[in-house]
């Protein structure tokens, strides 16, 4: 008797539940971005690379005329190296290559310097979007935002209004 009581209670379970099993959950609501597109085409990412072309503008002409130094003294040590005195020569090589090593160093420095600018800058800007991002989310009702999908409807694209609502955001 037990038993078949038990057995009756687990179908009257089952039926009760079988409408909440049966009934299927509700898709999400999906939008896509393309961070490649914002951080190219998004005016505060434009100003952000502008400012950092400005801030590395004088040391990357300081490089260049260094570079030019070196090759007008290593065409200048080619062509008279001959006519020079042994002692002379080799103060030049040297000198020479004291040079090159600096430029090393210097070109060594100014790029990661400039990667890191670049770093920080673009740390700036995907903040700002993703603050717009969660926005739109909000807005929109969805339920998730997939960043650089392979594919995507465009119906689920949001990135035009990202770099729109970026764009109205910033001060010009």
């Amino acid at each position: 008797m037990r038993f078949t009581q038990l057995l009756a209670g687990a179908a009257i379970l089952w039926a009760a539940a079988s409408p909440v099993i049966a009934q299927k959950p509700e898709p999400g609501r999906i939008g896509i971005v393309n961070t490649t597109r914002i951080m190219r085409d998004a005016a505060v990412s434009q100003r952000a690379q502008r400012q950092i072309e400005s801030e590395f503008q004088k040391r990357d002409q300081e490089m260049a005329a260094l570079a030019e130094r070196i090759k007008r003294m290593s065409e200048d040590l080619q062509k008279n190296a001959l006519t020079m005195s042994e002692s002379v020569r080799q103060g030049r090589e040297r000198e020479l290559g004291d040079l090159n090593r600096e430029f090393q160093r210097k070109q060594r420095e100014f790029n990661e310097d400039l990667a890191q600018r670049r770093n920080e800058a673009s740390a700036q800007v995907i903040e700002k979007a993703n603050r717009v991002i969660r926005q739109i989310a909000e807005q929109d009702k969805l339920d998730i935002i997939l960043q650089d999908a392979v594919f995507s409807s465009p119906k689920l694209d949001i990135t035009d209004r990202v770099i729109k609502a970026l764009d109205q955001a910033e001060p010009r």
